[in-house]
Parts: C-alpha cells; sequence; structure tokens
C-alpha cells in the first residue's frame, strides 16, 4: 500500500548499505523500489526483510531504465550500486570505469529524460588519496591512488557539471569504513569474499577464520596499528536520508564527509570484539601494506551543520556488538 510519501529508487538496494538505506526509508514511510543486479547483493533479503519491489537488472540497461522511470513516479534516485573492491579496482580497471563510471552516466541521462533532478549518491573518502592532514575536511584535495577512488572522483565530477547544465541536484556523501549492523538484527554484512576489517575479526571469533592478520604495527600511533574512522551502517542510512530530505525540499548540491570524527586502531577493534565475543582472537602481525596511510579520519562538521546529521552509535564496541548479532545468526 502505498504512504503519502513520494517513490525513491535505490540502485545497489540489496546490497549491505543500501538494503539498510531501504530499511530506513521504509520505516520513514517513503515507497521504495531497487534497483539490483544481485552481483553482490542478496534477493532474500530483499524478499524476506524489505519486503519492496526489486528489479533485477543494471545500470547500464538504458531501455530498462526508461521503463521503469516511465512506469513508475520516481521522485529522486539513490545510488548506491558501485563496485567497492579497491584490490580488484587495480587488477581490472575495466570492471570498475564500466559499472561505476558508464553505468551512473546511463543512470543520470535516464533520470533526466524522465525529468528526475534529485540524486544521492554514495561516494568515498578514497577520493582524497593519501591524507595531506587529517582530519579531513571536504574541502581537502582529491588525489585518489586507485582505480576504485577514481571512478568515484569522476562522478563527481560528473555530477558537478550535470547540475550546472541540466539544474540535476546531488548530495555526495564521503566515508570510510562503513561497519555494524541493524540493532534488531534484520541485516548486516554479508560480503564475498570479504575484506573489511570488523567481520574478518568477527569470523574468527566464530572459528570461521584462524586467525586475524595486523598488518603493520609500527605506524606513529598510540598502539602503533593503523587509525580508520568506523561509522555504523545505520548512521549512513539515517544521513542518507537527511540528504535526500534536504532535496526534495529545495537544498542546492552539497558534499559531506560522514564519520565519527575520531578514529580506532585495528589493536583497538580487535579489543572490543574480544570484549563483546568473549572469545580470545589469534593475531598475526605481519608487515605494512603498502599504500597503507598511518590515520584516516574524516570531519562530518559540515553534515552536522547543514543536515542536522547526528551518529547514534559512535561507540566501536556498539559497532561490533550489532555486528556480532548479525554474524552469529547469519553464520548458524
Amino acid at each position: 500500500m502505498l504512504s503519502g510519501k513520494p517513490t525513491i529508487l535505490v540502485t545497489g538496494g540489496a546490497g549491505y548499505i543500501g538494503s539498510h538505506t531501504v530499511l530506513a526509508l521504509k520505516q520513514a514511510g517513503y515507497n521504495v523500489i531497487i534497483l539490483d543486479n544481485l552481483v553482490y547483493g542478496h534477493r532474500d533479503l530483499v524478499e524476506k526483510v524489505l519486503q519492496v519491489e526489486l528489479i533485477v537488472g543494471d545500470t547500464s540497461d538504458r531501455p530498462l531504465l526508461d521503463q521503469l522511470f516511465k512506469t513508475h513516479d520516481i521522485a529522486a534516485v539513490m545510488h548506491f550500486s558501485a563496485y567497492a573492491y579497491v584490490g580488484e579496482s587495480v587488477t581490472d580497471p575495466a570492471k570498475y570505469y564500466r559499472n561505476n563510471v558508464l553505468g551512473t552516466l546511463t543512470l543520470l541521462e535516464a533520470m533526466l529524460t524522465a525529468s528526475v533532478n534529485k540524486f544521492v549518491f554514495s561516494s568515498t573518502c578514497a577520493t582524497y588519496g593519501v591524507p595531506e592532514f587529517v582530519p579531513i575536511p571536504e574541502t581537502h584535495p582529491q588525489n585518489p591512488i586507485n582505480p576504485y577512488g577514481a571512478t568515484k572522483l569522476m562522478v563527481e565530477r560528473i555530477l558537478t557539471d550535470f547540475d550546472v547544465a541540466y539544474d540535476l541536484k546531488s548530495v555526495r556523501f564521503r566515508y570510510f569504513n562503513a561497519a555494524g549492523a541493524n540493532p534488531d538484527g534484520l541485516l548486516g554484512e554479508d560480503h564475498n569474499p570479504e575484506t573489511h576489517l570488523i567481520p574478518l575479526v568477527l569470523m574468527t571469533a566464530l572459528g570461521k577464520r584462524e586467525s586475524i592478520s595486523i598488518f603493520g604495527t609500527d605506524y606513529p600511533t598510540p598502539d602503533g596499528t593503523c587509525i580508520r574512522d568506523y561509522i555504523h551502517v545505520n548512521d549512513l542510512a539515517d544521513a542518507h536520508i537527511l540528504g535526500l530530505e534536504y532535496l526534495l525540499e529545495g537544498g542546492d548540491s552539497e558534499v559531506f564527509n560522514l564519520g565519527n570524527g575520531s578514529g580506532f586502531s585495528v589493536r583497538e577493534v580487535i579489543a572490543a570484539a574480544e570484549a563483546v565475543t568473549k572469545a580470545t582472537i589469534k593475531v598475526e602481525e605481519r608487515d605494512r601494506r603498502p599504500g597503507d596511510p598511518p590515520i584516516l579520519i574524516g570531519t562530518s562538521e559540515q553534515a552536522r551543520t547543514i543536515l542536522g546529521w547526528q551518529p547514534q552509535y559512535p561507540s566501536i564496541k556498539d559497532i561490533v556488538a550489532h555486528a556480532w548479532q548479525w554474524h552469529q545468526q547469519r553464520h548458524k
């Protein structure tokens, strides 16, 4: 049954951040349609948990997009359907430029044809590259060091040009490490392959892995390990809805960093996981990985000031606890 609020198209809505945002949109009273090619998305979560219309398809399929916009009264688009494995982007950049750039360009052109001019873009702090200073503000130079970050930056530049030429308004969110899971246990992080620290640590606690590797213990940080800005996925979802409503209310194009404003080291994450799981997690210390900066933290004052965004779950223990609840039931 349709609500009084408009219909939002969420690309990549069957994936990790997308699915949490779809759930938040539903809870806020919006009508939602998901477009997802299911390369990394999960049909079962859409059907069992989200229970919204799922269109299986690709953002580069222009006839499908035209039909979708013709048959649905879509007010805005939230775009999450990017490939996001940094290492893979280095070994297979064509895949990333084709999906992340060409797919987004096709989507934007279909939006223009359908007179839909509001776009919420899930970007990344990877567009900044190696930081010249921390914490990183939105005005920090953007010099990505891998094709993944380059594709996101290219889309940001397209959005800037489309605003000038076609009055397409966008909100772009840049953030580092999405983490955690829905506090009710309905959704969580389920990548294949998994490369993120928190799920890898928790899978070690579950006995699915023998150990967790720490890459570098001699960084100029309090405990010698890298510090990263972890942000709860529900807080990201809330920010995306605030960004959507900012555009629906007539806001101009804007960019926002999203983060806790203070990071957590690899050892702090592992310690939080041991406290939550009551398990001893075997650690293997390895050499540094090339290109890993000691500290990556983004400021989020702009999102707090303009959007009124406030993270509800800034504690690393809460982030890990919610993820643990999810992983326990997902890996029974």
